[in-house]
């Protein structure tokens, strides 16, 4: 895969998952904007945004053909434990957004800063640590 192709894809991915993380929350604060129903929304956005994003950089990130609960289940834990510190970018910033300006609208901006961010550092971190003995298709 060529290196345009590489960031074509994972900057379409990234972007898929995030819509697909702050329509979640968009569902979950539709029921009131209490501070429990915001974590929630967070929280549940962020499960929805990192497996889609997971099923997708496995297959046509790092061409990750392996299968079987054992394969998954510690590639997604590496996966999730890599998104760790990028998680906290993204809840960061999206937090810091809401507690300064108050509106969904600089939410959601503060949320596609951080995730943004995130993603760069997260495309780093799982090509070395999680998708290590996946043919990977990287261009060089």
């Amino acid at each position: 895969m060529t290196l345009h192709t590489l960031v074509l894809r994972y900057s379409f991915f990234s972007v898929f998952a995030t819509l697909a993380n702050l329509s979640t929350q968009r569902l979950v604060l539709f029921l009131g904007d209490s501070g429990t129903l915001f974590a929630l929304a967070v929280g549940v956005g962020t499960l929805v945004g990192l497996v889609l994003k997971y099923v997708l950089d496995k297959r046509w990130i790092f061409d990750d053909m392996s299968a079987g609960v054992k394969a998954h289940g510690k590639k997604f834990s590496l996966y999730s434990a890599m998104g760790i510190v990028t998680t906290a970018i993204f809840w960061g910033t999206e937090t810091a957004f809401w507690l300064v300006w108050q509106t969904d609208m600089m939410r959601e901006l503060g949320a596609i800063i951080g995730l943004s961010i995130g993603y760069v550092a997260k495309y780093n971190l799982d090509r070395r640590f999680v998708f290590t003995d996946a043919r990977l298709a990287q261009a060089q």
